[in-house]
């Protein structure tokens, strides 16, 4: 059965009444929205537990109206590529599950069958990704720690998430399949043209996990051509530089009703090693 594990004890944790309970006697509360908090706060890391709700809601409005649609088919195709039979999926920083969402649609239409976790460290995130993606179990967590058996994943997904490879070896099973994404140098450039005065390319990714074979790859471009202010603020606050940006900065954005905008994304599988 693939289910959370305590973040005390490490024994699994099953549904009693409305919690989740060890054979230890460790017990979590399962909030009305079905998710459940797993966060010991040493695990955090920060004060500041991930992205809060404005940065979320405007992720959930940019990617419900399917700009990224091109990304997630990417993703898709990918895992249906090397998926079979059954596949448990954990999902390292599920955000709002979007991609969760669309991931397992597609491993349900080519009659693949999925058993998902998701984690994230923002209550907020995981609390709308439960909203949206009612049949994977969501956890607050983070990935230094993640709540799940050795073992137990056929696949991570971690995408544009923190990345723990001590935690993500010890929970996929040999010949298990990473999926990583990550922005490319010129992803967003003209979004960042229109707010900075000395806009920069995003440095070059160098990731070569020690244990991991790289299994397949791709980089993903396309032009968005947002037609709406509230596309571009949306597609601005669900990044980093929301919160990095002068309020000067930032009302460059308020009177701009069209910018195409470049998204450039390289997408990695990698396979642990047996």
């Amino acid at each position: 059965m693939f289910t959370f594990t305590c973040p005390v004890c490490s024994l699994p944790l099953l549904p009693e009444g409305g919690s989740l309970r060890c054979s230890r006697g460790h017990c979590y509360d399962i909030a009305r929205g079905g998710w459940v908090n797993l966060l010991i706060s040493k695990q955090s890391g920060s004060k500041r537990h991930g992205d809060d709700a404005l940065m979320v809601r405007a992720r959930s409005e940019f990617l419900g109206r399917g700009w990224y649609s091109p990304l997630l088919e990417c993703i898709r195709e990918m895992v249906i590529r090397r998926a079979c039979g059954s596949v448990n999926i954990l999902d390292a920083g599920c955000g709002e599950g979007w991609y969760l969402a669309g991931l397992l649609q597609g491993l349900a239409d080519a009659g693949i069958d999925a058993h998902a976790l998701g984690i994230d460290i923002s209550r907020d995130a995981v609390r709308a990704a439960a909203r949206r993606c009612p049949e994977a179990a969501f956890a607050v967590a983070g990935v230094n720690a993640l709540p799940v058996a050795d073992s137990s994943c056929g696949l991570i997904l971690s995408l544009f998430a923190p990345v723990c490879l001590p935690e993500f070896s010890r929970a996929l099973c040999p010949g298990g399949l990473l999926l990583r994404v990550h922005p490319l140098e010129r992803h967003l450039y003209a979004l960042k043209e229109a707010v900075y005065d000395r806009p920069i390319e995003n440095p070059p990714e160098r990731f070569e996990p020690e244990g991991f074979r790289l299994a397949d790859s791709a980089e993903v471009r396309f032009d968005m051509p947002l037609d709406s202010n509230d596309d571009i603020r949306a597609l601005f606050a669900m990044t980093p530089y929301y919160y990095k940006t002068s309020a000067a900065d930032q009302a460059k954005l308020e009177d701009i009703e069209r910018l195409t905008v470049q998204a450039e994304f390289g997408v990695c599988l990698y396979e642990r090693k047996k």
